[in-house]
């Protein structure tokens, strides 16, 4: 895979600016678009984001070497799956009710987000993470590698050398991460999860990923899943 210059943020609102800040502090050129106009999101950027470029959602893709979906879960397919074609896809949304409204209208509930999210855009790769930390927990919390009680993401995806390559990049976003190499343990950071808005070190996360078929949700999916 090519290395990782400029990153394309689509998404302008809270998640996809603060991860827009932290791209820019890494060094990475940054191109972002919005739901409106370019004109209309190129003030909101110059004031969030100094030094990130406003574009199209085409403008975006074209010129971006990675992808970061940062919209919600429910306006995904708003984008064609033919634009993100060949693309490295960061996966950074979940279901939220109160943006998305009604799950099994959004969702089928036979599989993840993510792998609905893979399904649809077929010809790309997607990599789940920047799901289980909130925006302020992101933007206040990253550290470089190596400081004290650092951060971790989880960090998955059916393909183990995107995968690789994605952890790497958000270790240069400020965390530290834990890898699997299975889309569908996404599950493991969707809301009702513990992990869903945890802020954790690499080894907290790593014990309760450990313990997830123990925990209340596990036990849940497992329930559902008649396991």
């Amino acid at each position: 895979m090519s290395e990782i210059k400029t990153v394309g943020i689509i998404g302008a609102g809270k998640v996809g600016i603060v991860l827009a800040q932290l791209a820019l502090a890494a060094g990475y050129h940054v191109r972002i678009s919005g739901s409106g106009s370019v004109q209309k999101i190129a003030l909101t950027i110059s004031t969030l984001a100094p030094g990130a470029t406003p574009a199209t959602n085409q403008g975006v893709v074209s010129k971006s070497d990675l992808i970061i979906l940062a919209i919600p879960l429910s306006r995904y397919k708003n984008i064609p799956a033919k634009l993100l074609k060949g693309k490295l896809v960061i996966d950074a949304m979940n279901y939220w009710w109160e943006t998305d409204g009604i799950r099994e209208e959004v969702l089928d509930p036979s599989s993840t987000s993510s792998e609905q999210v893979q399904q649809y855009f077929n010809k790309s790769t997607i990599v789940k993470t920047f799901n289980h930390m909130g925006y302020h927990n992101l933007q206040e919390e990253a550290k470089a590698a190596g400081e004290a009680n650092r951060k971790a993401l989880f960090v998955t995806g059916d393909n183990h050398e995107a995968v690789d390559q994605v952890a790497q990049f958000v270790n240069t976003m400020g965390f530290d991460t834990v890898r699997h190499y299975r889309l569908a343990d996404g599950i493991m950071t969707e809301p009702g999860s513990e992990l869903f808005g945890a802020s954790l070190t690499q080894p907290d996360l790593q014990n309760v990923i450990d313990h997830f078929d123990e925990t209340e949700f596990g036990q849940k999916i497992k329930a559902e899943k008649g396991a």
